[in-house]
């Protein structure tokens, strides 16, 4: 075996590798036992090569953990590696893209690629035996020295996950040596210091976290449970999530963060079992690695979950399209994947792939071996006869071999183009071309590619722009797919929409709902909610201590609703002050404007009163007047009874202030003509009470007041007592007149016009004013009462008072009781009542004996009475 000496650095680093190696060898002989199938033996060592003048390295998870075929239930589920259908795809989309490459005169002319294909192991400690294997070119590793091939090696591919990448990263970046990672994007891996030459082929997943948010919104699912790989990868995208989520109102029912370790006990799996199989969420969002402990968890779900509905990625499309797709484990799963140009020539590639076209392709092999029975050696691990003829690719169902280029092999014939345009502009660059003249092949170290590759940019066979420079890297748009069951029990994945971040806010998801399958038998979308939506009329109210997603249900107030749409799905609007909410608390409605109106029944009747009674005042001064002469009229004073009846006359017409639409006018004049015309008629009963007590004292032996009674005092008292009152009205319309006020909340349905008192105080002191005047009246005239009753009126002025004060001290309770026109309805009552308890206790009675008993009054009945007295 031919030997040579690699520079300073190498021999330093391979002699660190040495110690490493010597402990991690303690662990290869578990790590092969866990890795032997029956029939060819699994081997770290297992590689293909392809000569070329540059060649790039590969290092492909071609291996997974798969569970037993034969297993029929999750008590007896068995997990082993085999080979990866939908991994090797990998492989053949790098050995695709190179035969391509080599093929085109245009690029790379005179200048073959080759490939080195390698396993990545499902363990850290497996992927660094690899990669040693690669780096010394043995399984004995020798400290300074390499048993490789001839060092044309120019490019690393890794992947799919971050620890392969990183792993490797790490010893690559020693050399500055190219490495192309075609997993999904890791942020961390683009620190320039850790890993100076490595270059992520994924554009930033930095829209998923908003997409898978958009579509829960979108079919109102607020109750979401979230499974995630414990790494920094999943704690980015959760770190992503979980705010978005809390923007657009949606809960996390449940966030278990699974290891990615593959050692785990009983408790272990119940731990993270338990709240997946417990919680009432339908919804389930599972990201991260399928080769980690996730995957397994997922693949253990197949049997336990026909009725939930999975969100993730398309490195899971694939899994979840079991052997047992029957069952509907995993029917209706939503994946999102980024979305790319179609290759069409790719599969028409996969369709030529056989062992005997790449008979050196152990792993080909190995895949014909599991689905066409070809028998390979246990060995060599080469197919033993012409299998070609028992099969193809194609005719394999979908969910275990897709032809369509998935999202990782996309990114792998995405990568081989990158070095190989790279290479291309290296060439072009050349300046001294002798050597390409002379037929010498052109060799580059590889650490010179760097400062072209990562400037990269380019368009691929499809059109599509492909760019190494993280700074350039653009967000990505999505495709997002769904599971059908058709034909029952073979599974089909169909597009049913996409989601764009540089749309505008609303517009970045289209679906197409009608092309979604969600489980058989089921026609209506899932719900996925912790508390069912309020109907219209309700709003929501938080339960406590729960999340904002779980709520009851209780009515709106009083003039709120919530019709369920728009801004009041959450909680109760409040109605306009012109409009008012129906008793269902759904719609708002106008109110109708209203006031105590003349063609209202109530004030109709209100009015009739008023004139009726007026009328009448008027009818009895008339019949008054007709009978000045009479000893009834005269008695007690006849210009009072006159000035009375006028004054009641126009207290019952001021009634019909408050009446009709209320307007500035009429709101001062009801409330200042009321106070003065009330003055007036207590103030003449006060009058009239007092003419009683002096005509009496006159009459009576040694009177002294005759003299106050001839010069008519008592006449001065109505207008003292009016000019009073004035003065406190006119203080009342300078201080705070009254207004017109438009009540909006009297009433349910109505806006009311009433006339606002403005100042309360000055309206109790008009009113106090009169209860003054009405108590004194009641108590003179009480004091009165005994006096000699022929043509004596201080029993019916009592009578009257008393009647009067009764009014106004029930109409207070009541009128402060009620609200808009009652309200106004109530005071025209009382004004009408306490009138015609003054007109009808003092003058009816005399209208009775000057109408109906006139021989009554006649002068002799008068002078036989007092002589027989």
């Amino acid at each position: 075996m031919a030997s040579w000496q690699v520079p300073f650095v190498i021999r330093k680093t391979l002699t660190i590798l040495t110690w490493i190696s010597f402990f991690l060898t303690l662990k290869l002989p578990m790590c092969l036992c866990d890795l032997v199938t029956p029939g060819c033996t699994v081997s770290l060592e297992d590689n293909v090569h392809q000569d070329g003048d540059m060649v790039i390295s590969a290092f492909l998870p071609l291996y997974t953990f798969q569970t037993s075929p034969h297993t029929q239930g999750p008590e007896s589920t068995h997990i082993y590696p085999r080979i990866h259908p939908t991994n090797y795809q990998f492989a053949m989309a790098l050995t695709f893209a190179v035969e391509e490459i080599n093929r085109n005169p245009l690029l790379l002319p005179n200048t073959s690629l080759g490939y080195d294909i390698y396993t990545a192991g499902l363990s850290q400690e497996e992927t660094v035996l690899t990669f040693l294997i690669w780096l010394t070119g043995q399984t004995t590793f020798i400290p300074n020295y390499t048993c490789r091939r001839e060092e044309n090696s120019i490019a690393a591919i890794t992947g799919t996950t971050w620890e392969i990448s990183s792993l490797i990263g790490t010893f690559l970046g020693l050399y500055k040596y190219p490495q192309l990672s075609f997993g999904p994007f890791e942020p961390n891996m683009n620190d320039p210091v850790k890993f100076p030459s490595l270059y992520q082929m994924a554009t930033k997943d930095s829209s998923l976290a908003l997409g898978m948010v958009s579509l829960m919104v979108f079919f109102r699912w607020n109750w979401v449970g979230l499974v995630i790989s414990d790494e920094e990868k999943g704690v980015h995208f959760v770190s992503e999530l979980i705010p978005e989520m809390e923007r657009n109102r949606v809960c996390a029912a449940f966030i278990k963060m699974i290891p990615i370790s593959h050692l785990f006990s009983m408790s272990f799996i119940d731990m993270h079992h338990s709240p997946v199989v417990m919680n009432s969420a339908k919804v389930i969002i599972i990201y991260g690695d399928t080769d980690s402990s996730l995957g397994v968890f997922f693949r253990r779900w197949e049997y336990v979950f026909p009725w939930r509905i999975w969100i993730t990625t398309s490195q899971w499309e694939v899994t979840t399209a079991m052997r047992h797709f029957i069952l509907d484990s995993f029917h209706g799963t939503l994946i999102f994947s980024q979305h790319h140009g179609e290759i069409s020539a790719f599969k028409d590639f996969e369709k030529t792939v056989t062992p005997s076209k790449y008979p050196e392709d152990i792993f080909l092999a190995r895949l014909w071996e599991m689905y066409f029975d070809c028998a390979i050696s246990n060995t060599s691990c080469k197919a033993l006869e012409n299998c070609s003829s028992r099969g193809s690719l194609e005719w394999l169902p979908w969910y275990h071999f897709d032809t369509t280029m998935s999202d990782g092999s996309y990114h792998v014939y995405n990568a081989v183009y990158a070095v190989a345009h790279t290479i291309h502009k290296m060439l072009m660059q050349q300046v001294d071309m002798q050597a390409m003249k002379n037929g010498v092949r052109m060799k580059f170290p590889p650490w010179k590619l760097n400062h072209v590759l990562k400037n990269i940019q380019f368009k691929n066979p499809s059109g599509d722009s492909v760019t190494l420079n993280p700074s350039k890297t653009i967000h990505t748009d999505y495709d997002i797919l769904n599971f059908w069951n058709f034909p029952q029990g073979l599974g089909y994945k169909v597009k049913i929409g996409t989601f764009s971040p540089y749309f505008p806010v609303g517009q970045q998801l289209s679906l197409y709902e009608e092309r979604i399958e969600w489980s058989t038998g089921v026609t209506e979308t899932p719900i996925s909610v912790c508390s069912e939506s309020c109907g219209p009329g309700f709003r929501k109210s938080l339960q406590e201590g729960k999340a904002i997603c779980c709520f009851d249900c209780s009515l709106c107030p009083e003039n709120e609703i919530s019709n369920g749409t728009g801004k009041y799905v959450d909680q109760c609007v409040k109605c306009p002050d012109d409009q008012y909410a129906n008793t269902e608390r759904t719609h708002c409605f106008q109110k109708a404007v209203t006031f105590l109106a003349y063609e209202n029944p109530l004030g109709m009747t209100l009015a009739g009163m008023a004139l009726c009674f007026s009328t009448l005042s008027a009818f009895v001064l008339g019949i008054f007047i007709k009978h000045q002469k009479s000893p009834v009229v005269k008695a007690n004073n006849s210009t009072l009874s006159y000035i009375l009846l006028i004054s009641l006359t126009f207290c019952f017409l001021c009634s019909l202030l408050f009446i009709g639409q209320p307007n500035t006018a009429t709101c001062i004049l009801q409330q200042i003509t009321f106070g003065v015309v009330f003055t007036v008629a207590v103030s003449t009963v006060l009058a009239k009470t007092i003419t009683v007590v002096l005509a009496f004292k006159i009459t009576a032996p040694g009177g002294r007041m005759r003299g106050l009674l001839k010069s008519g005092i008592p006449k001065f008292i109505i207008p003292i007592c009016t000019i009073i009152q004035i003065i406190i009205c006119g203080i009342w319309l300078k201080t705070s007149p009254p207004f017109v006020e438009i009540d909006t909340h009297s009433e349910h349905a109505q806006i009311i016009i009433v006339c606002n008192k403005g100042s309360a105080p000055a309206f109790y002191c008009v009113l106090g004013y009169l209860w003054a005047l009405s108590i004194g009246s009641f108590t003179v005239a009480f004091l009165a009462r005994k006096l000699p009753d022929t043509f004596n009126e201080a029993k019916f002025l009592t009578f009257s008072m008393m009647v009067f004060c009764s009014v106004w001290v029930t109409f207070l309770p009541v009128y402060h009781s009620t609200k808009g026109k009652v309200m106004v309805a109530m005071e025209v009552f009382s004004i009408l009542a306490s009138s015609t308890g003054l007109l009808g206790c003092i003058f009816f009675p005399k209208c009775y004996i000057i109408l109906m008993r006139p021989v009554k009054i006649s002068l002799k009945t008068t002078r036989d009475r007092v002589q027989w007295k």
